[in-house]
Order: structure tokens, then sequence, then C-alpha cells
């Protein structure tokens, strides 16, 4: 390592190493040349010679998700900023690969086999959101963030994902990326060669984004025809946003003109036009911020749809997605990306952002493409539903809807029970939150009833066929979000600018004090560990892989898993602050059984077994098969 100046005083977070919180000074070259040491030292019990495939590595996935630049940002230096440029001395307090490296040896003792990366390729510098920048933002696709290599390497950031991803495999671990095809920034490569790939807006007189210009509304009467419409899957004749929406779009550019601060085209008649800058993909009832760095991509070409509506980039009327209509180059360009970073990197699966919202025939492709080079490699869809459909596309897992409804107990039931009917075809994740969603400790920073919540989401996903998922942060109970995505209110975007918000500046978790609670760490490794020793039981996810046992109090919520030979029962508290008490029944007259996370014996006395639980405990038990008394 080359530094340009020795480091005056550097910390890092004691429990990137050790259980205990609080801060450590070390000097950064002996600590990421030990770190690497060590994990070039140690024995991971590494996968068999046999080729595993995707959907058996994949339900057996232990996930930790990562934003390379947020997961290992730190304030190395004490200072009280995470700073976006190098320090003197030339590590970087964002996050980089090389601290990516040496964290992993952390994850290892999490349990972690499985990482799946947030986009780390370089983002736009127009319209930028926040100091550094979307992820989603795509400048070229082929190109990584230089943000994530480290100065005092003198390495690429290309050669430093090398490394990563070596390390990485050389752990055990699989890594998944996550692949932006449904957009790009606004100064994405792709614009001066390809504008057509485009929507290009008249611009103001003063040569920008028109003011006027906002996601389209519609009337509550149009509104109700287009949900019931989609619900039916009926995409003919979709109604259009108003025809002044419609006429603010123009035909894409002969020329076009970049810069760090502006891109603009020029027409043949001598007009300027602008990129269109991005929205949410559906109609007015979701209220994400404008993604003022981001474009949409232009997957057809027909003049009668010559905008940006749900329509358009994510439902496709029936006279718009057809093949004649298909913009083919950008298409093969799209389903060529994959394959690269399969040859360069060796990455093991993607996460299709939005995928949901290609069309089917592109991601058959895509899929197809990757499949050539790599028989085994996994493909998980952000998508809400683990239906049949998802699994014929090609796709090993899914988003799931379980973040949704996890804080309600009755939500969890109702879902519970239409994934028992219809059974699990696909996995989902198991958790409560990702970068989009408010974290689990979302406004209980420092607050016992966040880390008791996290507990019995943790808990409960750890028992269903689901793919246990860290969102990096949650073990330390971090409570600010990272995006201002799905279901956020009103309060909490006025209260959180982009300039605040991780996913788009210079931001880092609250690693040295995790945010005044004890971690996680430790319960997690527990619940793995059991899980591990139940997957059979676990993983099986055919209709009727589950019983809701009946448990006499709303808060409590109970889950039999049912096997060969054994039984294993769940009994969550669901209420954060307070302990709850309940009784269930079984068929048994007289045992015992041992909670198999705090190792207490409860008494089944005359059928009837009472639990009092603490805020947000849970309980796991074996429960042996026995001919009723």
């Amino acid at each position: 390592m080359q530094t340009s100046a020795q480091c005056s005083s550097y910390f890092i977070p004691k429990i990137w190493q050790e259980k205990s919180i609080g801060t450590r000074e070390v000097d950064p070259v002996k600590y990421y040349k030990d770190s690497i040491e060590q994990l070039l030292s140690t024995n991971p019990e590494l996968p068999s010679g046999k080729s595993v495939s995707a959907d058996e590595w994949t339900r057996k996935s232990i996930v930790y998700n990562m934003f390379v630049r947020l997961t290992t940002a730190f304030d190395h230096n004490g200072d009280g900023v995470v700073s976006a440029t190098p320090l003197d001395c030339g590590f970087r307090e964002t996050g980089t690969f090389l601290k990516s490296i040496a964290l992993l040896p952390y994850l290892a003792r999490l349990g972690i086999n499985t990482i799946y990366l947030l986009p780390a390729t370089l983002p736009g510098k127009v319209n930028r959101k926040g100091n550094l920048g979307s992820p989603y933002a795509v400048k070229n696709p082929y190109e990584i963030d230089p943000l994530l290599a480290e100065p005092s390497l003198a390495l690429s950031p290309d050669t430093e994902l090398k490394a990563f991803m070596e390390a990485a495999h050389l752990m055990g671990m699989k890594v998944v990326f996550e692949f932006v095809f449904r957009t790009s920034s606004v100064d994405s490569d792709w614009v001066k060669k390809h504008p057509e790939w485009y929507y290009w807006l008249r611009a103001s007189p003063e040569g920008s984004v028109p003011a006027s210009y906002a996601p389209p509304l519609f009337d509550q009467e149009t509104l109700n025809t287009i949900y019931e419409k989609v619900d039916k899957h009926d995409l003919s004749d979709l109604p259009e946003p108003s025809v002044d929406f419609r006429e603010q779009f123009t035909t894409a550019p002969q020329q076009v003109i970049i810069s760090d601060r502006e891109v603009r085209g020029k027409a043949t008649d001598g007009s300027t036009c602008v990129v269109a800058s991005a929205f949410s993909d559906w109609p007015p009832d979701d209220k994400q911020p404008p993604w003022t760095d981001v474009a949409y991509l232009k997957l057809h070409r027909h003049e009668s749809f010559n905008y940006i509506a749900y329509n358009t980039i994510r439902m496709y009327d029936t006279d718009l997605d057809r093949p004649e209509h298909s913009n083919m180059e950008l298409w093969d360009t799209i389903a060529g990306i994959i394959p690269y970073f399969q040859k360069h990197y060796a990455i093991n699966g993607a996460m299709i952002d939005m995928g949901h919202a290609l069309p089917s025939s592109l991601k058959a492709s895509i899929v197809e493409n990757a499949r050539k080079h790599d028989p085994h490699f996994a493909f998980w869809d952000e998508n809400f539903d683990p239906s049949p459909s998802i699994r014929d596309e090609g796709f090993n897992a899914v988003f799931g809807s379980l973040p949704f409804v996890i804080q309600d107990p009755i939500y969890i039931r109702g879902l519970l029970n239409y994934l028992n009917k219809t059974g699990v075809v696909v996995p989902f994740f198991g958790t409560g939150e990702n970068h989009n969603t408010p974290r689990v400790c979302h406004n209980l920073d420092g607050k016992e009833s966040g880390k008791n919540r996290s507990r019995f989401i943790f808990g409960l996903a750890s028992v269903l066929p689901a793919i246990p998922f860290i969102h990096s942060g949650m073990e330390i109970c971090e409570s600010k979000p990272v995006n201002l995505g799905l279901n956020f209110s009103e309060e909490d975007r006025k209260r959180w600018s982009a300039d605040t918000l991780p996913l788009f500046s210079a931001c880092s978790y609250d690693w040295a004090a995790c945010n005044g609670v004890e971690p996680l760490t430790g319960y997690i490794r527990k619940l793995l560990h059991l899980r591990s020793r139940y997957i059979d039981i676990i993983e099986h996810g055919d209709p009727g892989f589950l019983t809701l046992p009946y448990i006499s109090s709303p808060d409590l919520l109970a889950i039999m898993r049912k096997g060969k030979d054994k039984n294993i029962l769940f009994i969550g508290n669901s209420n954060p602050e307070k302990n709850v008490r309940g009784h269930m029944e079984f068929h048994q007259k007289n045992f015992t059984l041992t909670d198999m996370l705090s190792e207490k014996v409860f008494q089944v006395n005359d059928h009837n077994l009472e639990v009092e639980t603490g805020p947000g405990q849970c309980l796991l038990f074996e429960v042996p098969l026995a001919p009723l008394d």
C-alpha cells in the first residue's frame, strides 16, 4: 500500500473485529494488511466440487445486502463528518472494496454465505442527487465507480472489485450483483451515441427541463379504470395521460451536447430539447421523490407512445408491446451486460432492478445469455409475488411482500395463509426492510423497541421457506432510511432530503455506538445455526407447508413447521414494547419443551402450554411426534 502521508489518527468500529461497542485507533496500512493476511490464512468450509443448481444454492443462501460506499463508510478521523474526499493519508471515509474485504470475517461470523451488492457502477454527474449521486443513475454499465477504490492502493476500481470477488469466494461466499437495465443516468455514455434510446422533452426558454414537467395526473375515475384493467391483466387501450403532458415530449434530437452540468439536444429545426428525468413508474399514488439524475430507457419505438407513463415504462399497452416496436439494438446491448460481469468478475447471480418493468421477452433474453456462460447462475427479481410464472421466467428468488405486512400479526397471518394455500414456488427475502423501505427501527433510534421489533421479524423470517436477508445495518438497529422509496410519510419526506440520505450522499451507519442498543449479532448467529439444523423442514414450501396453531394472545404468532420425524414450533411476540402471556393446546397431554434460543424449559400440563414472552421475544421448540394420550 502507498500513502501520501501518515494518518495522524484512523479509527475503526470495534464491532468489525469483536463483539464490543466503540472505536479502536489503528494504523490503516497494518490493519488492512493484517486483515488480508488473516483472510488468506483461514480455511472456511468451501463448497464441494459438485455443481449446485441456482435454485439449490439460492434456497440455502443467508444474504447480507451491501451498498459498498455506505456499508463500510465510517468517520475514520473522528471529526464528526464522513468526507466524500479521501483523507490526507490516501484512505477514504466512504465505503470501499478494500474495507469490504476487511469486513468479510465479520460477515462470516454472522453466518452469511451470500453477499448481495447494490449497483457499484459509475454514477452520472448531471442533475446529481445528493453529493454522490444515485447508484441507479448509471453512466456506463461497464465502468466501476472510482469512489469505491482506495487511492492509497493506486489500483483501479476494476482491480479492487476483482480482489473483493476473489476474497469472497475464498471465504466460501457467493456474490450477487444488482443490475440496472430499466434506467441510466441522464448523461449516460449512451445518450450521445443513441439519443433514440431516451425520452426527450421540449426545453424551457432557458434550455433546461421545463418547470411544468412532473408525473402525469389522472382523475379518480381514470385511476379506477387503470387499476381494474391492470388487475385483470387487460393491457389493451390503457388510459393515456393528458394531451398537455404528452405534448411536452418530442422526438430524439439530431445532435447532443453533454457537459458536467447539462445535457442538451438540438433538433433539425434548431430547437433545444433535454433528456426527461425519471419519476415513480406507477400512477400518482406512489409519492416517491423524483429521480433527477435518472432517465428511463426507451425500450420500444412507437410514435403514439412517445412519453413517460405507466403504459410505456411498466405496464406496456398491447399496441406498444409488439415485436415490430422493440428497440432491439438496445435490448441486445442490455442482454450482453451480465455476461461481461460473469467473464471479468466471476459473479454468481444477478438481482434485476425493476424487473417487473422489463418486457418478458427481454427478461428471457437476459436470463438465456447469462445461463449460456453459467447454467448455475442465479436470478433474483424485484417482484412481490413468489408465483410459478416467476419461476417459469427463470428466476430463483423474489423480493416478496413480507416487509409490507410484517409489522402487523393480522396481516402476517393473512399472507402466511395465502402462501400456505398456494405454496412458495420461488423463495422470497425474509426481511422487514431493504434500501427502499423504512428501516424496521424507523423513528426508533436508541430505543429498545426497535431492537425488539427486529428480533421478532428476523426470528419469524428464519422459520419460513424464505431467504434470511440482512439489509446491512439491521444488525445494529440502524434507523435512518437509505432512500425514501415505499411506505414513507409526507413527514418523512420533509425531514430527509437527498443531501441527508445515504443512497445519494456521504453518510455512515452508527457502527461505533450501534444506535444505543446491544447489537443483534449474537442472536442472529444463534438463529441461523438453529435454522441450519432444521433446514430440511424449513425450506420445504409446498402447499400446506405450515400450520398456524391457535394461541390466546393476538400479539403472539405461533407457527408449526412439520417434519417427517419431528416438528418445530415458533412462538413470537410481535409487540416490541410489552411482555405478553398466552396459552396454546396440544394433542399430547403432558410433556416438556425446551426453547432452543434461551434454553428455558416449559411444561405442557393437561394439553396446555403457558408462555410469557418479553417484547419481541421469540421461542423455538422442537416438538416430538408422539401418539395421542
